[in-house]
């Protein structure tokens, strides 16, 4: 299971979603930790690519239909520690999620 950290932007998305919507990003979450490998290399990720003109190749995805929300993230290697770091937890609309997470990436 790798060490999941949130940017604090995230972690304030996630205290203001409702409480039913919290445990489900929560639970969804914490079952792609586990192993958050793009599904390509066998885990559960969905990598990103290109969305709107931003470059997030680095960053992977899980989508949640049923809630209308994206969590996007990003696997980060630290000496012993391998991170799940979650960039934003937001609604796609017309791909917004994708350029807030640009944004907090500094692409």
């Amino acid at each position: 299971m790798w060490k999941i950290d949130y940017h604090p932007e995230a972690k304030r998305e996630l205290k203001e979603l409702d409480g039913f919507q919290r445990k489900v990003v929560l639970k969804a979450i914490i079952k792609v930790s586990e192993n958050p490998l793009p599904y390509t290399e066998g885990g559960y990720g969905k990598p990103l690519g290109n969305k709107s003109g931003n470059n997030l190749t680095e960053l992977l995805k899980i989508k949640l239909k049923g809630l209308g929300l994206r969590v996007v993230y990003k696997l980060m290697k630290a000496e012993a520690d391998t991170i799940m770091r979650i960039i934003v937890i937001s609604v796609r609309e017309d791909n917004e999620v994708y350029d807030i997470a640009a944004k907090r990436e500094g692409r």
